[in-house]
């Protein structure tokens, strides 16, 4: 169970909203802003698997072309199924034209879907999804009779039953023979002059027509209507009246045969409600799961598996969703945030607006958005355990109106959450411990987060006490990091370096933010005084891990070059291998073709077999895997055999502090470790050859 507050404090609600204006549909977004995590780990792990899928058959669906689908706009129609499922629906509350039309084209997209999810190879590629599209089968009879009765301008077809279709065929009969007598009245006494209009019309679903005022008296008829300004009187003459009265009988029989039409589509769809609803079902699942695909698209987002608890916590890359999704993403920083097997609180460090807040909902959002199976801003390799309860103790909980400070707000919402913390929770602490006496909060702290190792839960700290800084760096199971500044600007850099404690900066932040200087020198003579100032030790600590983190960045992309170059060279000894294959095969098969036909002896054929045999296995010295050797006997422009490829380099570049070397080999370059190489004793160095 995630708590209400938790979400509030995280901004969980963002999430869903943004979520909610990438769907396409009515219903879509409604169920979007309804998002809350799930009950379990195995429920959010299969809407994670829905998600993969769903974006895997969406992009099998654009390559078909026309015979795709992706979510589009769909009507709602889910206050209709409402109003229907309560039952007792008479034909007068029947849904009208309208409704019928909206069910028509949410059922017609709803098959579309359902054919393209329903593929021969769909149990292998989307199983997840193809039980969803499978889960009540479509009401076909009544989607037939929908496209059958309802056009696309919501009307009542003519098709629809052979008696509407006879009733309209004579109702356009008779507008027909209407207009013809009217042509033929007009002409015989000369009256097109007083008709406002070339053509009569309808007043009251009766044939009349528009004549000037002052001419009202001079035919015999009834005066139906006057327009507003009271120029025009809407007149029926007397041979009109024998039309009108067949015109409102078959009106009405129209209407009654149409209102029966409407009352077959009604207990059509009485009957075939489940399968309805779960056309509505598929379509709304499959809106959210579009939005899912596009959110990830605005983050470089995935989904991580959900482990268990003991293995700890990886997120590799994370960024906060909501500052990713902002106008500033491109200041968004990564962190690492990890927490190894057997750990389980992280004590985070470091200066004021240095970003620990940032990391402590960085952890707690992708937590969130993790139970709801959405895709997650972080890098691929990252993992997650699932937990049972999330407690952020973030921000400013007190409360004017009832006299709260923020101190009692943390301990009165502790001990409220208290009895329902579990191995399974995760709990956030910002700063708890603050608004009272530095000495007793920190006890106070430092007592809590024991108690919480103990329950061997899960907890992200963020501190400036110096005691906890100490308990961090040792109390096993539990580790501390640090937000780091720049040595040179004290401006924070957003990265987190582990295994270290940081300095709080705060006369440093307060310079930056414009303090006077005769404050600033007062604060720092008062630190000297109270004999506490251990900010050069810490900045000194701080620099060694700026510098420590700057070279492991620097390994990563080392290593990660390394690995495309190897991958490069082993694609390049692939393809020699597979040409070499075939040109040995081409003339093996040359040469049995020549001694079939009696071009050469059997033995001249062996022979030239055996020379073609032997050319693909080289006799090349291959160099014992113990003679590794040593790194002062290597110079550049040496060469050297690489053991792993069988292959001859030449050395371009020496690294003595990790005992390595840079080889080119065909043309790719890679570093090589010392006992991966030996030495090629028959070759000369580059400068040597020269």
């Amino acid at each position: 169970m995630i708590p209400a507050h938790t979400c509030v404090a995280l901004e969980f609600h963002r999430i869903t909203e943004i979520l909610s204006g990438l769907c396409r549909s009515p219903a879509g977004r409604e169920r979007a802003l309804a998002l809350h995590p799930l009950p379990d780990k195995e429920a959010a792990s299969e809407a994670a698997q829905l998600y993969e899928e769903a974006c895997l058959c969406f992009s099998a669906s654009l390559s078909d072309g026309e015979s795709g689908f992706s979510p589009v706009s769909f009507p709602d129609t889910s206050s209709l199924l409402r109003r229907i499922e309560r039952g007792g629906a008479t034909l007068r509350e029947s849904p009208d034209t309208e409704a019928f039309w909206a069910l028509r084209e949410m059922l017609l997209l709803a098959n579309r879907a359902n054919c393209a999810i329903t593929t021969n190879n769909a149990q292998n590629l989307w199983p997840n999804l193809l039980n969803l599209a499978q889960a009540a089968p479509l009401p076909v009879q009544f989607t037939h009779a929908l496209s059958r009765c309802i056009s696309d301008d919501a009307r009542i077809k003519d098709e629809s039953s052979p008696e509407l279709y006879r009733l309209r065929n004579e109702l356009r009969t008779l507008h027909k023979s209407c207009m013809r007598k009217v042509k033929e009245f007009a002409l015989r006494y000369n009256i097109s002059l007083y008709l406002q209009d070339d053509f009569m019309t309808l007043s009251s679903d009766r044939y009349v027509l528009p004549l000037k005022a002052d001419f009202k008296g001079h035919l015999q008829g009834i005066l139906h209507d006057w327009s507003q300004t009271g120029e025009t009187c809407y007149f029926e003459p007397l041979f009109l009246l024998e039309i009108n009265n067949r015109l409102q009988e078959l009106k009405h029989e129209e209407h009654e045969e149409e209102l029966q039409i409407l009352k077959y589509l009604l207990d059509l769809l009485i009957a075939e409600l489940p399968g309805v609803r779960a056309a509505q079902e598929l379509l709304t699942q499959l809106d959210v799961l579009q939005a899912k695909s596009r959110l990830a698209a605005r983050f470089d987002g995935r989904c991580v598996p959900l482990t268990q608890p003991e293995e700890g916590i990886n997120l590799h890359g994370a960024r906060h969703p909501l500052l990713t999704l902002s106008e500033h993403k491109n200041a968004v920083r990564p962190l690492d945030i990890t927490l190894r097997p057997g750990e389980r609180i992280l004590i985070v460090t470091g200066g004021n607006a240095g970003g620990k807040t940032v990391c402590l909902k960085t952890l707690g959002l992708i937590a969130l958005m993790a139970q709801c199976g959405l895709p997650l801003p972080v890098e691929a390799g990252s993992h997650l355990p699932w937990f049972d309860r999330i407690e952020a103790f973030i921000g400013d909980e007190q409360s004017l109106e009832d006299n709260v400070s923020t101190f009692t707000a943390q301990i009165e919402h502790l001990a409220k959450v208290w009895e329902y913390l579990d191995p399974g929770a995760l709990v956030l602490l910002d700063e708890f411990g603050a608004g009272t006496d530095p000495t007793e909060g920190a006890s106070l702290a430092r007592a809590v987060i024991d108690e919480l190792l103990n329950m061997h839960i899960y907890v992200l700290a963020a501190t400036h006490f110096p005691a906890l800084k100490l308990y961090a760096m040792s109390c096993e199971h539990v580790r501390a990091a640090s937000m780091l500044f720049d040595p040179e600007s004290k401006k924070p850099l957003f990265r987190l370096a582990y295994d270290q404690v940081g300095a709080s900066h705060a006369l440093d932040v307060a310079q930056e933010h414009g303090l006077p200087e005769s404050i600033m020198v007062r604060a720092r003579r008062y630190l000297l005084e109270d004999n506490r100032d251990v900010t050069t030790l810490l900045d000194q600590l701080n620099a060694l891990a700026a510098e420590k983190e700057e070279e492991l960045a620097q390994t990563r992309a080392e290593r990660e070059a390394a690995r495309r170059d190897t991958q490069k060279l082993r694609e390049q000894l692939k393809k020699e291998r597979e040409r070499l294959s075939e040109e040995i095969r081409d003339k093996a098969t040359t040469l049995l073709k020549a001694w079939k036909e009696g071009r050469i002896a059997g033995k001249q054929a062996f022979r030239e077999m055996s020379r073609l045999r032997a050319s693909l296995h080289p006799a090349t010295a291959i160099p014992e895997q113990g003679e590794i050797p040593h790194l002062a006997l290597l110079t550049v422009g040496q060469s050297i055999l690489h053991k792993s490829f069988n292959n001859q380099g030449v050395i371009t570049d020496i690294d003595k502090r990790r005992q390595r070397i840079r080889v080119i080999m065909n043309g790719v370059s890679l570093w090589a470790r010392l006992e991966d190489i030996a030495l090629d004793r028959n070759a000369k160095t580059m400068s040597g050859s020269t």
